[in-house]
């Protein structure tokens, strides 16, 4: 499912205009990511959490030139479900 049908079917489910279901979701979506880049986790109860987990140094290789690369310490974006989440996912059989 991509954006666009995603904002098809909450726009048919609540008959909210197109054009406002998708300025709410890139709302939503522009705060989940400044608030990450500023290192402030979103819970949302019975879905999930949106965290930052952080990457410890490293030394890397660049196999085409053979030389050891230092990689810093960074923070990448995470999402972790709620156990509803994952027990309704579960319940459903998908892969059939």
């Amino acid at each position: 499912m991509r954006k666009a049908d995603l904002v098809n079917k909450i726009s048919e489910k609540t008959g909210i205009p197109k054009v406002d279901v998708m300025m709410t979701l890139e709302t939503a979506f522009r705060e989940i990511k400044e608030s990450l880049s500023q290192g402030e986790n979103i819970y949302i109860r019975g879905f999930g959490s949106f965290i930052t987990k952080r990457r410890a140094a490293k030394i890397g290789r660049n196999i085409k030139k053979n030389v050891a690369v230092q990689i810093p310490e960074h923070y990448i974006p995470a999402f972790k479900p709620a156990k509803e989440f994952v027990a309704d996912v579960k319940k459903t059989s998908v892969l059939e």
